[in-house]
């Protein structure tokens, strides 16, 4: 998801970046409710049947499957921030507390490999890829987005 935050005539611009969330919070808490109450179920109708073995089999598939929800809901929690204003090109990270890329606007270039293909800030030989996360149709919006305010940031002149 790509958000567009304009912080006022010849301040700059921000675009904030998120990965696409498929379900809430409360849709995952509830997706892995009933995905353990059906292992559970059949666990309990195989221990019935005399597999001893089968509630410690559930349990493990239990926290596996919770662990890789979790893990998938963390990545979703990803963030990345550009900020374009007239003395600097900024890409901020969610992880990180400093910004990964720092450019003048007049020095930076836009390379994207192909209509889908990943898009790359570079100056000075420092290159910063971003909207990784990006579904391919968003990817060719951000690089349409940025060459857009790229280009009106290098035409605004400073004082």
């Amino acid at each position: 998801m790509i958000e567009m935050v304009s912080s006022g005539p010849g301040t700059g611009t921000q675009l904030r970046l998120r990965p696409p969330r498929a379900m809430t919070a409360r849709q995952f808490v509830a997706l892995f409710a009933a995905l353990a109450t059906a292992m559970w179920l059949v666990a309990l109708l195989g221990w019935w049947a005399g597999n001893v073995f089968a509630p410690a089999f559930a349990l493990l598939h239990s926290a596996m499957v919770a662990a890789a929800l979790r893990w998938s809901w963390r990545l979703g929690e990803r963030r990345e921030v550009i900020s374009i204003g007239p003395e600097a090109v900024e890409v901020w990270r969610s992880a990180q507390p400093a910004p990964v890329f720092r450019a003048h606007p007049v020095w930076v270039r836009l390379e994207v490999a192909d209509d889908d293909g990943p898009i790359q800030l570079a100056s000075s030989g420092v290159r910063c890829q971003v909207g990784a996360f990006l579904g391919p149709s968003e990817r060719r919006q951000l690089a349409q987005r940025l060459r857009a305010i790229l280009e009106a940031s290098r035409a605004t002149p400073t004082t």
